[in-house]
């Protein structure tokens, strides 16, 4: 998404559901409305808004519900690196790259706001555009403390 209104009508329609689940978790309203200011900047004020979604309809299907449940996290799993390689992808070309995966929490709102179809359920949303600043990278584990070698 680059449109400008498209993303407001999305921001603000997603603002209403995390408004709501913020009500029902008892947050302060001082807080929701600072959070959900920040939602809406985040996907407003990005170049490129892009929506990840998962579509089963061209999963094969199994009788049994453990085979049905391992095609779905397949799915998933797919959707997932296709996240990681947009933004390897985003970085490559010399752009910042954010993952959001709060659509999972509005996936029927975002649907009717943009009228996608039914079937495609929203993953993720990743904010594309160029860095204001480059943060210094973070301390990462190292290799041994959280793998195994046999």
């Amino acid at each position: 998404m680059t449109d400008e209104s498209a993303k407001t009508r999305l921001a603000e329609a997603m603002a209403e559901d995390f408004e709501r689940d913020l009500l029902r978790d008892g947050v302060p309203s001082e807080k929701i409305q600072a959070q959900i200011k920040r939602s809406k900047e985040r996907i407003t004020s990005a170049p490129a808004a892009i929506l990840l979604c998962l579509d089963m309809s061209d999963m094969d299907s199994y009788p049994d519900e453990k085979r049905q449940q391992a095609e779905r996290t397949m799915a998933v799993q797919s959707a997932a690196g296709a996240g990681l390689q947009l933004l390897l992808a985003t970085h490559a070309e010399g752009l910042g790259g954010v993952w959001a995966c709060w659509p999972l929490f509005a996936q029927e709102t975002i649907r009717k706001t943009l009228s996608l179809p039914e079937s495609w359920e929203p993953q993720g949303m990743f904010f594309v555009g160029y860095p204001v600043q480059t943060p210094e990278p973070r301390e990462r584990k190292s290799i041994e403390s959280i793998s195994i070698f046999l």
